[in-house]
């Protein structure tokens, strides 16, 4: 199957209400040129998951400003006082998880995992409602796999066929969130022919990829 699309083709597969996870760690790494059509398209009520929310003028970011979005699941927020501004007026809502947790929880849902136990959070706010299991005379808690209607992937370099490379740190989050949402949107630097990408430097494998947007 033919896997690269239009910008515009692609934003047609997103639509109000969604939950989509956005790689990337404030913007680097991110897709944003189908994140700032999302932002034209004026979709709306989306749930967002991502390590954070970049800044207002960035990424996924110019969605909360633009209020696009109703809730966010994220690690931390404070780079973009809109979603401060936002969560405080109880405009948006706001689930903090903690970094490693959240990463996990991605891998989790791509892995077919039931869950992940992990101390972090106990005696917190974030054990609030949540199970608490004793593994060998330690307690954990249970957090449950976090998956998406899509995920919008940004990598360096894709081939035809889907097989992705990340450069740097534009590796942040990407990886796991691509086998954790029922389509998968890439957004390319670079597009070259399948068989250019030696097996080993492929960090997403094709079989994860839906769709191919290269960026113009």
């Amino acid at each position: 199957m033919a896997k690269r699309i239009a910008l515009q083709e692609a934003v047609d597969k997103i639509h109000d209400g969604m939950t989509i996870m956005m790689g990337g760690f404030l913007g680097v790494g991110s897709a944003h040129q189908l994140i700032d059509a999302l932002v034209a398209k004026g979709v709306k009520d989306l749930t967002i998951i991502s390590n954070d929310t970049a800044y207002p003028d960035q990424a996924h970011g110019k969605l909360v400003a633009n209020h696009q979005v109703k809730k966010v699941i994220a690690t931390h927020i404070g780079t973009n006082p809109e979603t401060i501004a936002q969560k405080n007026s109880g405009e948006l809502e706001v689930e903090l998880v903690p970094q490693g947790t959240l990463a996990e929880c991605i891998r989790a849902a791509g892995a077919g995992l039931g869950g992940v136990l992990t101390p972090t959070g106990l005696g917190t706010i974030v054990a609030e409602g949540k199970q608490v299991v004793n593994v060998d005379g330690k307690d954990y808690l249970l957090e449950k796999p976090v998956r998406a209607d899509v995920a919008l992937i940004g990598a360096s370099v894709v081939d035809e066929s889907g097989n992705c490379v990340y450069l740097g740190t534009t590796q942040n989050f990407n990886p796991m969130m691509a086998t954790a949402a029922d389509l998968v949107i890439v957004e390319a630097e670079k597009v070259v022919p399948t068989g250019q990408i030696s097996p080993e430097a492929v960090h997403t494998p094709n079989i994860f990829v839906d769709f191919i947007y290269e960026k113009k």
